[in-house]
């Protein structure tokens, strides 16, 4: 018998061939898979799913108190901004898709923040830069997700914003122990932004990230939440809150000012989509990076994936290559709407992706794609979560503060890290995401959602930077193609690729690298290579996803969370 492990426990590339030409070996496994995973949660009434057992809870709380999905959403951002604080918090952005029952209708929200007014790209040429700093005051944006809060709650809230934000503030004073994989973010975090200002006193215990089951307060934060819970949105945006933020970030040489944070607005936009096979899959528009996953699938509906079989020579070759395709126009043409005509229809079109589709050899591994539409041009950590309510409503929401912890900064003791997305400018003069006052940056995180027939089918989404849209392609093949529940979707070993142009600047080199996690067969490993794919070890970010899908026939939610991460699903 084979032996069988863990996506998420890989550190080598491979450990057994799981699969052989794309024939799945199910082994004795109950549920007739070779990887590792588990049931799927099923409820009727509600369900929540976040990557953290505790916020997952705090949901399940708020919707039987009668909260909206966004509600609970809310709630559980709150808390998961206190307990991972190693990859979201209120000092970050927020991405929302909702299914409002009501209306049959998807809405977006951008709460995405801009750059500040006073910082110039002049400035970062005086400075000799050619790629703005990953941490420290300079790449520091405006923070959106507090703004996001309460624009979700103005449209589809129920309960006060209050009670919202109530257990995150008593879980901040009283403590919460650490869960596993957030504490190794943690103690990683320790060594990169222990010189920061203000991050010692806000996350270290006596010099020391908390280790796993330690019990940590944030008095700070608790003292934030719950002016914002009584006061709010202006308490943070316009009020002594916002002064002592923008002081003290200039204080220590950075540019955010009162004014960046008083003229901050969200943007609520309409979702875009591509068929697949059938169903509607949505994502945001830019400034992020989700019509990267509708171009993927695009090209990739070509080919006959369910025939070639998950794991396959073609299935890994395929999907790399359309990542790559995409994420060449993902370089150069994503940005900020405000600033750039991005032609985004003719980037999600089918008769674009049948062009794109055409690039690709069959047979060899392309070192470089060429950008689909020159006439048009002139890793990070994250949370992921979704909640549905017992009235049919779904959100999927997506909040971060890019590396971590951000840009490192804790400003005034309010008890949390300012993001730093202003690193996702180019400071290449001339170019759709070059860097500009008062403008977003691109931007990676993106929520998604699936409709079928025009009902809600599917609201998911998977962290870690670049992976987001090549996980959100692999969670819509694995259910469509390979006849996956949401459960097995999200614990199936993923296909990574690296190297691809970045809208910082960077160039693909050499085709870029392939990581697999393990559970691909060795012999599709030695096929691969032999067509010109270069790997490396599967170390890395591989995602953290969350996913509710709803079943219209029977009426029911199905929950999942995978493995990679802390967090669990479950409903009532």
């Amino acid at each position: 018998m084979k032996t069988l492990l863990c996506p998420v426990l890989a550190i080598v590339l491979v450990v057994a061939p799981a699969w052989s030409g794309g024939q799945v070996a199910a082994g004795d496994r109950t549920v007739g898979k070779p990887f590792a995973t588990r049931s799927e949660v099923i409820a009727r009434h509600g369900m929540a799913a976040t990557s953290q057992p505790l916020a997952t809870m705090v949901a399940i709380d708020i919707l039987k108190r009668g909260g909206s999905a966004v509600d609970a959403a809310i709630a559980a951002n709150a808390v998961l901004g206190l307990m991972e604080p190693t990859g979201c918090g209120i000092g970050g952005d927020l991405f929302a898709i909702v299914w409002d029952n009501k209306t049959q209708k998807l809405h977006g929200l951008n709460a995405s923040g801009r750059s500040p007014a006073g910082l110039t790209l002049e400035e970062f040429q005086k400075r000799g830069l050619t790629k703005i700093p990953s941490f420290g005051v300079l790449p520091i944006s405006v923070p959106g997700c507090v703004d996001g809060w309460f624009e979700l709650h103005s449209k589809f809230g129920r309960l006060p914003m209050s009670e919202l934000l109530a257990p995150a503030v008593q879980y901040a004073r009283e403590g919460f122990p650490v869960s596993e994989v957030i504490a190794q973010g943690w103690q990683s975090g320790e060594r990169v932004f222990a010189k920061q200002p203000g991050f010692s006193d806000t996350f270290l215990i006596d010099g020391k990230a908390p280790r796993t089951g330690d019990v940590f307060r944030n008095p700070r934060l608790a003292n934030t939440l719950e002016k914002i819970g009584q006061g709010g949105r202006d308490v943070f945006y316009k009020g002594d809150m916002a002064k002592a933020l923008a002081a003290d970030v200039q204080k220590h040489g950075g540019f955010l000012s009162y004014e960046d944070l008083a003229n901050h607005t969200s943007d609520w936009i309409d979702p875009v989509s591509t068929n697949y096979r059938g169903y509607d899959v949505w994502e945001l528009p830019p400034n992020g990076q989700g019509i990267a996953a509708l171009q993927m699938l695009n090209v990739l509906e070509g080919f006959d994936l369910r025939k070639a079989g998950f794991g396959s020579r073609d299935h890994v070759h395929w999907f790399v290559e359309a990542k790559k395709l995409a994420f060449e126009d993902r370089a150069r043409l994503y940005a900020d709407p405000a600033f750039a005509k991005v032609p985004v229809q003719e980037l999600i079109s089918k008769s674009y992706g049948e062009k794109r589709r055409a690039l690709i050899d069959a047979q060899k591994a392309a070192q470089q794609y060429p950008v689909g539409l020159p006439h048009a041009v002139e890793e990070g950590d994250t949370i992921y979560m979704t909640v549905a309510d017992k009235d049919r409503n779904m959100i999927s929401l997506i909040q971060s503060n890019y590396r971590g912890f951000g840009s490192g900064v804790c400003p005034a003791e309010l008890g949390f890290s300012l993001q730093d997305r202003g690193e996702m400018f180019d400071l290449t003069p001339g170019r759709f995401n070059s860097y500009a006052p008062r403008k977003r940056p691109f931007h990676t995180i993106i929520p998604a959602f699936v409709t079928k027939d025009g009902k809600p089918f599917l609201s998911f989404g998977v962290m870690g930077g670049a992976t987001q849209p090549q996980g959100h392609v692999q969670i819509v093949l694995n259910i469509i193609d390979f006849d996956m529940n949401i459960q097995e979707a999200g614990d199936a070993p993923r296909i990574l690729h690296s190297g691809s142009s970045e809208p910082t600047g960077e160039q693909m080199t050499n085709g870029g690298t392939v990581a697999l996690e393990s559970g691909f067969s060795e012999t599709v490993q030695q096929q691969l290579e032999a067509a010109g794919h270069v790997f490396k070890p599967a170390r890395g970010e591989f995602g953290g996803y969350q996913g509710i899908l709803y079943d219209a026939q029977r009426d029911l939610y199905f929950g999942a969370s995978e493995s990679r991460k802390d967090g669990m699903a479950a409903g009532y």
